[in-house]
């Protein structure tokens, strides 16, 4: 796989590998050296092979171990490397894997109750066969058990335009005493859906897997393309591709910001974040002809050429309001009461069970793909990565805010970079990956975004396509600072983690 150290190991050796990485992490692990995630994919004679992708740190490539199960079966490392804790129990759901020893070998994508045999990505699975059984059961969860206790099940149809998901709580009076999420009501098998297209569909599949991250995911996707075919996008479509991303980071990062203070009850702040993400959205309209930046990124470089003229002076306008606004988020006194100490995330959870981006960052993490894996054109500008030691909401607001600044000059120093050239470049720049293989990888606004992409043999369709999307990340982190929390101040510590259930259920 392009961009990656490659070892093939066997099951048996598989913990012993997971012993050693977590000796070279020591007793106080960097942002770096950890497990980003796994995944199955077929082989060319119809058996399985496990692949487990790692970061050794900063302008290091990313490892690869790669395992043949034995009988359908591996050893967890959920245990020793908590975050594959989830990797496991989709792989278990969607191919039939076993894994011995996992601490929560319950259903995850599949909920109880619907079948797990034949496995829907397993070999020989038929999706035109009659209507599987499927009795729905209630969720797997540890016994919660007093005279005091109440169980609230929230969802998932839930008000307002939310996503669907339930929410599991256990408490007593305002106290949470366990929190489980259940996501996973619209599964769309979107990474199953690139199986067999062609290129420049699976760049537009992979800007409808999140939409609120549209440039992010069309950019992963087509830097692992490139990564296996050799190409190399132009100068101008790399520095391009820094504007749509920053620009889709900005509008991200001021929408949460209203999200947030909703939960606040700050209503002023809540409409001014909103009409802000409104202006930065009018500004892609009319530099893309979309707001939410689709149709232009494509492997190999961008569709067609942006023009530039105008867009300093668009930023230049709502500048200074966007400063205003931050500064009046961080002077209001009602808005910080309530996020200072919500949802707590200690350091060390956080690596261990795999937070990203803003997350991540807010924990004491220091680590951002742009700066420590430069892509695009990223290496040429100059920017700060906002870290904050907190844990809470408070800091995870913080880190957004510094990043809305650390974007518009990123912007900026990119416009005066950009020269006239061409946008589009499919010849062979690099050795192409003798696999037909790549890794694409994208700091988006929620964080870390991975694409894994296996080429037909012919390298002209999509074999397979893994994502490792961010919010898939937090998902599993986030329940770690729901409990010994309240009911309180739940919707708050959500809103701070602006996590998305479509990503997740890619």
């Amino acid at each position: 796989m392009r961009h990656c150290d490659t070892a093939r190991l066997s099951p048996a050796e598989l913990l012993t590998a997971a012993d050693s990485l977590l000796t070279e992490l020591g007793d106080a692990p960097s942002a770096h050296g950890r497990m980003q995630m796994a995944y199955a994919c077929g082989c060319a004679d119809g058996d399985i092979e496990v692949i487990y992708v790692l970061s050794q740190g900063a302008n290091q490539p990313y490892k690869v171990w790669r395992v043949r199960p034995e009988h359908h079966t591996l050893p967890s490392l959920a245990n020793k490397l908590p975050l594959l804790g989830w990797y496991e129990r989709e792989m278990m759901d969607l191919y039939g894997l076993h894994f011995e020893g996992h601490p929560e070998p319950n259903p995850l994508v599949l909920h109880e109750g619907e079948p797990r045999d034949p496995a829907p990505l397993a070999s020989g699975f038929d999706p035109a066969a009659p209507t599987r059984d499927y009795s729905p059961l209630p969720p797997i969860v540890p016994q919660v058990q007093g005279p005091d206790i109440q169980r609230l099940p929230f969802g998932p149809v839930r008000a307002d335009i939310v996503e669907s998901a339930q929410f599991l709580f256990f408490y007593i009076g305002e106290g949470i005493l366990h929190y489980h999420p259940r996501l996973f009501y619209k599964h769309r098998a979107m990474e199953a859906r690139f199986q067999g297209q062609p290129f420049a569909a699976g760049a537009v599949l992979a800007e409808r897997v999140s939409g609120i991250d549209s440039a992010a995911h069309a950019l992963a996707y087509a830097q692992a393309v490139e990564g296996a075919m050799g190409w190399r996008a132009p100068p101008r479509a790399r520095y391009l591709r820094v504007i749509l991303a920053e620009l889709e980071r900005l509008y991200n990062h001021l929408h949460y910001l209203g999200h947030l203070s909703k939960t606040t009850t700050l209503k002023v702040g809540e409409a001014e974040g909103h009409l802000l993400e409104e202006r930065v959205k009018q500004i892609n309209a009319r530099l893309t002809g979309s707001r939410f930046l689709r149709g232009l990124i494509t492997p190999g470089g961008l569709r067609r050429d942006v023009d530039l003229s105008g867009l300093d002076k668009a930023l230049d306008a709502i500048n200074d309001e966007i400063e205003r606004y931050l500064q009046h988020l961080e002077n209001t006194r009602s808005h910080l009461d309530r996020l200072m100490t919500t949802g707590r995330l200690a350091r060390q959870v956080a690596f261990d069970q795999g937070a990203c981006g803003p997350i991540e960052r807010a924990s004491d993490l220091d680590r951002d793909l742009r700066r420590d894996h430069p892509y695009a054109h990223y290496e040429k500008v100059r920017f700060s990565v906002p870290v904050q030691p907190g844990g809470d909401a408070h800091a995870r607001s913080l880190v957004r805010m510094e990043e809305i600044r650390e974007s518009l000059a990123i912007i900026r120093q990119t416009i005066g970079r950009t020269k006239p050239g061409e946008v589009l470049r499919l010849d062979v720049m690099e050795d192409a990956d003798p696999q037909g293989e790549g890794l694409g990888w994208v700091e988006a606004a929620r964080g870390g975004l991975l694409y894994a992409v296996h080429l037909s043999e012919d390298r002209t369709r999509l074999q397979r396509v893994k994502i490792k999307e961010p919010s898939f990340s937090n998902w599993r982190v986030f329940p770690f600072t729901v409990e010994d929390s309240n009911m309180m101040d739940y919707a708050i510590n959500e809103a701070s983690f602006g996590l998305s259930i479509a990503g997740a259920d890619r």
